[in-house]
C-alpha cells in the first residue's frame, strides 16, 4: 500500500508510527513496541521514501492520533502530514479523540476495505479522500492467526521480517 502511494505520487513519504498502545484495542493483541519497531525497520530497509517513527514511545499513554499528528508538527514544521486509515477505522472515526480536530487540520486518505461501506463513510466525512488503489484481502490480524496456526505467509510478509518471527516465535510460534 505504501509503495502504491509512492509510486502513484500521492504522497512523498510514507511514515509508519509505532504505537506502544492503540487505545481502541486490547493491550493484549499487541507484542512489544520495539520488536514491533524492529520489524516495521526490516520490512522498509531498502525504500529510503518509507521512514519509521517511534515518536509515541516518549509520548503519555495511551497514544492518540492527534496528539502525534501535532507533536510531529512541531517537531517537523516543513512537513505537511496526511493520516492514512482504513474504512473499518473511518467508520469508527467518531470515536477518536478530538476526531474533528483531525479533519480539520490534516487530510485523511481512507484505504477503502472490502465489506466496508465507503458510501457511509463520504456521507458522514466528506472530506475525506477514498483512495483507489488495489485490494490486499489480509489483514494483520489474520496473519498472526496464520503464524500461530502454522501456516504459510511468506507471500504476505517481508522474508527478512518472516525470518525474525520465526527465530524469535513470536505469535506462538514454537520449533
Amino acid at each position: 500500500m505504501a509503495n502504491h502511494l509512492i509510486d502513484r505520487k500521492i504522497v512523498d513519504e510514507v511514515w509508519f508510527v509505532v504505537s506502544p498502545c492503540n487505545p481502541l484495542k486490547q493491550q493484549y493483541e499487541l507484542i512489544e513496541e520495539d520488536i514491533r519497531l524492529k520489524m516495521l525497520k526490516l520490512a522498509i530497509v531498502k525504500n529510503p521514501k518509507l521512514k519509521t517513527s517511534n515518536i509515541e514511545f516518549t509520548m503519555p499513554i495511551p497514544s492518540y492520533s492527534i496528539d502525534t499528528l501535532e507533536v510531529l508538527s512541531d517537531k517537523f514544521p516543513y512537513n505537511h502530514f496526511s493520516l492514512l486509515i482504513g474504512s473499518d477505522n473511518a467508520l469508527i472515526f467518531d470515536r477518536w479523540k478530538n476526531y474533528q480536530k483531525i479533519l480539520e487540520n490534516y487530510p485523511i486518505l481512507v484505504y477503502p476495505r472490502r465489506g466496508y461501506d465507503f458510501e457511509k463513510v463520504s456521507a458522514r466525512y466528506p472530506q475525506m479522500k477514498l483512495l483507489d488503489t488495489p485490494f490486499y484481502d489480509i489483514s494483520a490480524t489474520e496473519v498472526r492467526k496464520k503464524i500461530a496456526e502454522r501456516n504459510d505467509v511468506s507471500a504476505y510478509l517481508h522474508s527478512a521480517v518472516y525470518r525474525y518471527i520465526l527465530d524469535k516465535k513470536l505469535y506462538s510460534i514454537s520449533p
